[in-house]
């Protein structure tokens, strides 16, 4: 009789190898689910900031149709302390007033816009002009005078 108690009372709990177990296989779940959101969370950013632009672009084209010249700043367009997604301001530039150097340009180093620039630094915070700069890959741009809005690395 004893030793049936003993048994029964041995195998009422868990042992350290199958708590360790059960441990191991949440964490393989985690491990595999984490990078998987990650990427979910970056193209909902970017999918935001591409709405952003296409919102601005639409408030520019009005400011444009009403004083007959484009803004100087987006603080023209009441805009100015609108950030993206990743918590920085968009970046406008007037190309009827502006160096033309400063303009975004395509893989032929052919300016992407003829009225002005808008775009979002994207991820990592940091722009070149020509699109296809490593450091322009992830910016989310406006081109082709408004007829493109998205990822510069998706642009031609």
């Amino acid at each position: 009789m004893r030793t049936l108690l003993r048994r029964r009372k041995r195998t009422a709990g868990l042992t350290v190898i199958e708590l360790m177990i059960g441990v191991a296989i949440v964490a393989v779940g985690v491990a595999v689910a984490l990078p998987a959101y990650s990427d979910y969370r970056e193209r909902q950013r970017i999918v935001q900031a591409t709405s952003d632009l296409v919102v601005l672009n639409a408030v520019i084209k009005n400011y444009h149709f009403d004083v007959g010249s484009y803004p100087d700043s987006l603080a023209d367009v009441a805009s100015a302390t609108r950030l993206d997604p990743w918590g920085r301001p968009y970046v406008y530039l007037n190309l009827q007033t502006a160096n033309q150097g400063q303009a975004r340009k395509n893989k032929n180093l052919v300016p992407i816009n003829s009225d002005f620039d808008l775009y979002s630094l994207g991820k990592d915070g940091q722009t070149s002009p020509p699109l296809t700069s490593k450091y322009s890959r992830d910016d989310v741009v406006r081109a082709n005078d408004g007829r493109y809005n998205g990822l510069a690395a998706d642009y031609e």
